[in-house]
């Protein structure tokens, strides 16, 4: 099985030169493997049982994604994101990239760093023509959402997971992990700002959105539309149902809303939602699927756990042992990666909110910005922008290491100096009945 996903990996990484599909590979590697572990079972139903418990987990991020890009969708249909791009005055290359990263990084503290890399992307289309600059853009949203992620319990799945089964609490996390998170941003963009693609003098990034007009009732779609997605943790808190559940009903809120306000308008059909669904990337939402369909038979085999244990065995050092999950989750999705290792470590061994689980909050959310497919906000930009592995190899993930390292390294500098954000402004509302 091992050998297979090594296979599927490379055909995925090296789709530019293969002319095969990232996605159709994606949904042969996971089907392939599942068939593996059906034969290697005991049963074939407990295989059977195994992939209806993946599925129903997939299933939740599938359906979380495709309402995301659908509302994004149609605010962008009626040029809802107007609002933002007219007040994003600033044309040197230099300061643009800072605001985006910036933007960003505070987005996906509220939204889910996937939502706000949508979110982004979009924009960065909006205000940018497609260039190679566009494309650094892009590495920045990914880095800023992943970093923006990871200090607060909504802002990232794995710390959303490791917040719904009690290894961290919320005032402790955003306390503990802001200042990391920030350095995590700041070193990659301080180093991007010297770069001859960003410093390069001769650019026009003229105003690609300044022509077109917003549509009637634009506002009022943006508000619903961004509304609806802030309200998903919202949701989520007073219901206890999972956020795909959230993002359905913002959905089928928006839908109504917008049938409503364009009833009888015929010419205006291109602004409801089933126009809006032929054009959101299903492509993007099959390659995901195939992804986590196949790491997730990876844990139902055990082979997962086996490279825990070995972690385990052979790295003493807790902080080392975190800081390798981080970099393995470059490579493999952070999310079953994170469930491994909840599954390795009990509260017995690291208690609520311990050094542990607070640098594996930190280190497996932003460890994924190190190469493109390491985390839902890198493989959701790969699908939007058709950035391919080796672009980001070489341009990002350097940037992106050194920020890695240097947050590791504040955390444990904050730990020792017991430095922390204030606790008032941790204290959002609906955050702190922890």
């Amino acid at each position: 099985m091992a050998l297979l996903f090594g296979i599927g990996y490379v055909g995925i990484i090296f789709e530019e030169s293969l002319a095969f599909n990232k996605s159709g590979v994606g949904l042969l590697m996971a089907v392939s493997l599942w068939v593996v572990r059906s034969i290697g079972a005991p049963s074939t139903d407990i295989a059977v049982s195994e992939l209806q418990h993946a599925s129903a987990e997939v299933s939740e991020i599938v359906f979380f994604l495709l309402g995301a890009m659908t509302i994004v969708e149609i605010v962008d249909s009626h040029q809802g994101f107007k609002l933002v791009t007219d007040n994003i005055t600033t044309r040197k290359p230099r300061t643009l990239l800072w605001v985006v990263g910036f933007v960003t990084f505070c987005l996906s503290s509220i939204l889910d760093n996937l939502t706000s890399t949508i979110v982004m992307v979009s924009l960065l289309r909006k205000l940018v023509p497609p260039s190679e600059f566009r494309k650094i853009l892009g590495a920045v949203v990914v880095i800023a959402a992943n970093a923006g992620g990871a200090w607060t319990p909504i802002g990232d799945v794995t710390t959303t997971m490791l917040w719904i089964h009690g290894q961290i609490s919320t005032l402790e996390t955003m306390k503990t992990l802001f200042i990391p998170s920030a350095v995590s941003l700041a070193v990659p963009l301080a180093l991007m700002s010297l770069t001859s693609e960003v410093s390069g003098k001769s650019r026009d990034t003229s105003n690609v959105m300044a022509s077109e007009q917003m549509a009637p009732r634009g506002k009022l779609v943006f508000s619903v539309g961004i509304g609806a997605l802030v309200f998903v943790p919202v949701f989520k808190a007073l219901t206890g149902l999972p956020p795909y559940m959230g993002i359905l009903l913002g959905l089928g809120v928006l839908w109504v809303l917008t049938d409503a306000i364009h009833y009888g308008e015929s010419e205006r059909q291109k602004l409801k939602v089933p126009q809006a669904l032929s054009r959101i990337d299903t492509q993007g939402v099959l390659f995901f699927l195939g992804i986590l369909l196949s790491v997730s038979s990876l844990e139902a085999a055990g082979i997962l756990r086996e490279l825990a244990n070995y972690l385990d065995a052979h790295i003493p050092n807790v902080e080392l042992i975190a800081s390798s999950i981080g970099v393995v989750s470059a490579i493999i999705d952070n999310v079953p990666l994170v469930a491994a290792t909840m599954g390795m470590y009990d509260l017995t061994s690291f208690p609520k909110d311990s050094e542990f689980w607070q640098l594996i909050a930190y280190c497996a959310g932003t460890g994924g910005s190190m190469l493109v497919i390491g985390s839902a906000a890198g493989v959701a930009f790969m699908g939007m922008e058709k950035v391919d592995f080796f672009w980001y190899l070489r341009k990002v993930s350097g940037f992106a290491f050194a920020g890695y390292a240097a947050g590791i390294a504040a955390y444990l500098a904050v730990q020792n100096l017991h430095i922390s954000l204030p606790t008032t402004v941790a204290q959002v509302p609906f955050l702190s009945g922890t």
